[in-house]
Order: structure tokens, then sequence, then C-alpha cells
């Protein structure tokens, strides 16, 4: 049997801010529980690999395949509950279920560990740094007792770097013994900037993340809280799309949807809807010219169906249109996509011009109302156990880590490896070849 290819193992140590030696008010509920099929005990570990072939090819014993921390309530645990403060702060930008985290923390921190007070951090970062002067909110379960109906973020949020000593001048001002950030991995650097600053003045700050990221971009875990909700209604856009391009002669329609690097949601939205008759992705290069290129296959679905439905990522084709301008960047600091929807359109209003063939392209841009909307019930659940698994680890002591869930197991996942590349379509694997199978393009255009 030839073994896959194996990237270097990760290092999957969970930082740890000092021996947890307090008892845990969730002990009770630990006391009958062992390892099976749903649940893992806190001595257990999650192997990083799930095949025969992947195990193998470590070529190291059993006892040293390297696996992660799962999560769950310790114990032990390392802060004192009647003494403890916890501040949460949501970064970047939206993404449904960011209301659902919140509450979830709070109700977590103050029902199960009795923690006195949980501070909401105003609009990101900044509200930590005096120059901003953004207030503070105390969050109680009577105050996030509602937010889940609503999208968006009750905290507010923002973009950009903020000087990690004044975030933590501010953490020491408010007296906070634990930080949790809801954010993508930009946010996860600027916290691992805030874990290292706090290690380095010698205080005993947790600095918990809950990853957020709606193009599902985070390596090392199955799939990220809102996602499900956002593809879901991207099908819808791919609905309307089809529908008016059924119902016009030689109608097109055109759906761009979120994915700067990484193209899930086009892929599970496009299977979803099966409605599509190309999905263009940033991971799989395409040409639109030609007879195997993107517009002569459209042309010839539309002389065979009377129509056609295109689905784009907004981060597919840059190198089409000039490639991405590294030097112009936004307050991420991500580089400034060009915008491959109305540039694409255009293209292809000209191809079929050119044919002499009429038609007329409906052109949907769902991206804002896709990211602003509630949780639907599957993430909102999925929010709810992400909150209570960061609290059990903040709690417990762990610091500079993410929580996440990875082959169907919550898991601890330090920030470093979090951030340490980003998770994408794989051109060979199976979800792309359920999308080649549903749509029936070809493998490649061009």
């Amino acid at each position: 049997m030839e073994l896959p290819r194996q990237e270097p193992t990760p290092d999957l140590t969970i930082t740890t801010l000092g021996p947890a030696r307090i008892d845990s008010p969730m002990a009770p509920l630990l006391d009958a529980t062992q390892t099976t099929e749903h649940y893992i005990n806190e001595n257990d570990r999650v192997l990083l690999d799930d095949t025969l072939s992947g195990i193998s090819s470590r070529g190291v014993p059993p006892d040293q395949l390297p696996g992660m921390e799962p999560c769950g309530p310790r114990r032990k645990i390392f802060f004192d509950p009647a003494k403890t403060r916890a501040a949460i702060v949501t970064c970047g930008g939206l993404c449904p279920g960011l209301n659902d985290v919140i509450a979830g923390l709070v109700r977590t921190l103050t029902y199960h560990y009795r923690v006195r007070r949980v501070i909401g951090i105003r609009n990101g970062y900044q509200g930590f740094v005096a120059r901003y002067g953004h207030d503070v909110v105390d969050l109680t379960p009577e105050s996030v007792r509602d937010i889940t109906t609503d999208g968006g973020t009750v905290l507010g949020t923002s973009r950009g770097h903020q000087d990690p000593e004044e975030i933590v001048d501010c953490l020491e001002r408010l007296h906070i013994n634990i930080l949790f950030v809801v954010g993508g991995d930009g946010s996860m650097r600027g916290a691992m900037q805030i874990a290292r600053t706090i290690a380095e003045r010698g205080l005993l700050i947790a600095v918990v993340g809950i990853p957020k990221t709606i193009d599902n971009d985070i390596p090392y875990i199955d799939q990220s809280f809102g996602f499900q909700t956002a593809f879901s209604l991207a099908s819808d856009a791919i609905r309307a799309a089809q529908v008016e391009a059924k119902s016009t002669a030689n109608g097109i329609g055109l759906v761009k949807l979120m994915g700067r690097h990484s193209g899930f949601i086009a892929c599970y939205a496009a299977l979803a809807r099966s409605g599509a008759d190309a999905v263009l992705i940033p991971e799989v290069p395409f040409s639109l010219d030609g007879e195997q290129g993107l517009l002569a296959h459209l042309r010839r679905r539309v002389q065979e169906r009377g129509h056609a439905v295109v689905v784009v990522a907004e981060g597919a084709g840059q190198d089409l249109m000039g490639g991405i301008d590294e030097d112009e960047r936004d307050a991420s600091g991500n580089a400034r996509l060009r915008d491959i929807g109305p540039w694409l359109r255009r293209r292809i209003a000209d191809h079929f011009s050119d044919a002499g063939i009429e038609t007329s392209i409906r052109y949907i841009d769902p991206s804002y109302a896709i990211r602003s909307v509630p949780a639907n019930p599957y993430d909102s659940v999925y929010c709810v156990r992400l909150s209570q698994a960061a609290v059990h680890a903040a709690m417990s002591g762990r610091t500079e880590m993410v929580v996440g869930r990875y082959r169907r197991r919550f898991v601890h996942i330090p920030m470093r490896v979090a951030v340490s590349r980003r998770n994408q379509v794989d051109p060979h694997g199976d979800l792309w070849m359920a999308v080649l199978e549903s749509t029936g393009q070809p493998v490649r255009f061009g």
C-alpha cells in the first residue's frame, strides 16, 4: 500500500498558566464518565490521523502518535471562580453565530462556575485602547438572554492592529483574569501577541480563542461556526439565479460568493442546490477562452438547456485580472481582491455577443446579506458547545489556544497551529469530486 505524503507533525502542546489545584464545580458531572465514541476523558487524546495509512506513515509507536487534548470540564481548575473576572471581545468581519458565542460564554461562566463579573469589550481590539473612547459593558445572563435572535455582534467589532502593550494595560486596569477572543486568523495572531505580552510581564491571564471565519479556512477544524448558515443562504442565491436564468431566453445566472482563498461556501452551496453548471474557486485555476475554456462550456450549456448558472468564489480568477495587488491592503492587512463578479459578467456578455447569441445575465452578490443574519439551529448549537469548551479550558488555566471540532471531537488547538496555514478545498479530494459530479463541468477549464 502506498502511504500518503505527510505534512510535518505540528506541535500540539497546550500552554498552561500553572498547576490546577482548585476543585472544579463541574467535578460532580465527571465522576461517572469514561471515554466512549461520544465522549473523551480529559486524560485521553484525539489522534491527528484517522486512517491506517496515515498512522502507519508516522513510523512511531502507538503511544507516540500525535494527538490533541479533548475539550471539556476538568476536575481541577486554575482560577478561583469567586475571584475571577472574564472579558469577551469580538473582532473582524461579521459571521452568523457571534451573539450565540457571547451568550454561551456568559451563561457557562455565570451558571456553572459562578464567575461574578463578565465584561464585554466594545468594538473589537479598539475597545481596549483609551484614545478610541469606547466604554465596556457588564454581561449577565439576563442581558444576553435574547441576543441570539439578532445577527451581528452586540459588542460591535473592528478590524486592524492595536498595540498589545496598551491592550494588556487595559486588562490590568480592569483586573481581568481571562480574555476570550472571538475572531479570525488576524484576530488570533493579535491574541498571540497579547498572550506573549502577558507572559513577559509575568501576569496570570488566560487568553482563549473561539475561531471565526465564514470562509471555513482554519486548519485542524472540521467547520467553523456560522459556515452552515452561510452556505445555506448562499444556496438560496443560487436558486434565485437559476429561476431568473430559466425564465429568459438563453439566460445566465451568475452568483458571487465569499471565499478569498478557500472555496468551501461555493462548493457546499452548489451541492445543496444542484443547479450550477460551473463552480469556480481559488484553489482550481481556470481559463475563459478556447474550446475547453469556461465561456465555450457556458455557450454549449445554453444551447443544450436554454440557460446556465455560474457560481464563483470572490478569490477565484485573480490571475486572469492581473493578479492581486499586494501593495493595496484593507484594515486587517489582507491584500485587496479584484472584483471577479462584474468582470466575469462583462466577459460572458462579450462572448455571447461575439457569437451572435442574445442573452440576459442576472448577477447576484449576497455576501453582506449572508454574513449578517442570525445563526441557524445547527450553528447555534455548535456555538454553545464551543463557548462551553472555551470556558472549561480557560478556567483550567490553559492559554494561547483555541477550541474547535476535529473529526467530530471537540479539541484544544494551540493558536500557533490554528494560524499556521490556511484550510482549502483539495482539488484532488472528495468534496471537489462531488462538485464536478454535480455540475458536470470538466476537471479543469482550459
